[in-house]
């Protein structure tokens, strides 16, 4: 498991879709890490976990089956905003 910690828009991007890299933090052994946008959707794919955390919640990261797929939060079923409102790099 995983919590998103910022991310990186591709330029002139601000959708989901143009998010290119993530920065990542493992919460229990303090690990941290970054990968692309691909490879996050694969890691997600192939069974990882990955969330951010609001407030003292962790909303779920999932992969939108899109062309080029991408990644973004849902709560209950409802795709939330999330990952847009984490810090830039």
């Amino acid at each position: 498991m995983i919590d998103i910690t910022a991310i990186h828009m591709s330029p002139g991007g601000s959708r989901h879709e143009h998010i290119e890299s993530l920065r990542w933090r493992n919460p229990e052994g303090g690990a941290t890490g970054q990968t692309d946008r691909a490879g996050m959707v694969n890691w997600i794919s192939d069974g990882g976990e990955a969330y951010v955390v609001v407030g003292n919640l962790r909303v779920q990261v999932l992969v939108v089956s899109a062309n080029p797929p991408y990644v973004r939060t849902s709560k209950d079923g409802v795709w939330q905003d999330n990952l847009l409102a984490l810090p830039r790099y």
